[in-house]
């Protein structure tokens, strides 16, 4: 496979990176398995896996040039998302200062939600039109190289994001006192706006 097939290799050191670095998705993960329990985090962690491979796979076919060719779609699509961010943001930073029990499900974001954060979000599109133009190769088998690529950054995406979702679990046993959840909470909020607008403005 790796003779036909020679930028695989490189292609999985991407994927490890683009994954385990912080960003919206990782902080979400942290912040709802901190405030939820590791199992709310598995529903986040799955919808942004599969969504973001599902996007490479996608982007495959053709279906992602729009955002190249149509700049005006980029932008609204970056500023839905931002948009997205800051009320989840707002949410996380007015949530209650006492421990939030898991049958709240009031501010958690559950599958859908972190689903739909990858396919309004420009710089996951632009990530899935780059893996598809640097690592899946021209010619018959370029198709089936993609569906390899895809897979891949559903497999390595999954322990990446499992990782924050192990540290936010990990930090719950500090957050016991109301304050320190509080705390907790506006930190988090403070992170994922700053990471939403970050984008915009970089």
């Amino acid at each position: 496979m790796f003779s036909s097939f020679p930028t695989f290799l490189p292609f999985l050191l991407f994927a490890f990176v683009a994954a385990i670095t912080p960003g919206p998705t990782n902080i979400l993960v942290l912040s709802n398995s901190a405030r939820f329990g590791l199992v709310a985090a598995v529903p986040v962690i799955f919808g942004a896996c599969a969504s973001a491979a599902g996007l490479v796979l996608l982007v495959g076919t053709g279906a992602g040039s729009s955002l190249t060719h149509w700049p005006l779609l980029q932008t609204i699509m970056q500023w839905a998302g931002v948009t997205w961010l800051s009320y989840l943001a707002w949410q996380i930073f007015r949530a209650p200062a006492v421990a939030i029990t898991a049958q709240n499900t009031d501010t958690r974001l559950g599958v859908l939600g972190a689903a739909g954060l990858q396919w309004i979000n420009p710089k996951t599109w632009m990530m899935a039109l780059a893996v598809v133009s640097v690592f899946a190769g021209v010619g018959e088998d370029r198709l089936l190289h993609v569906m390899y690529l895809s897979l891949a950054f559903f497999l390595i995406s999954l322990p990446c994001m499992s990782v924050w979702a192990l540290l936010g679990a990990g930090s719950s046993r500090w957050l016991r006192s109301p304050h320190a959840m509080q705390r907790f909470n506006r930190c988090m909020a403070l992170l994922l706006l700053g990471s939403a607008w970050l984008s915009v403005l970089a």
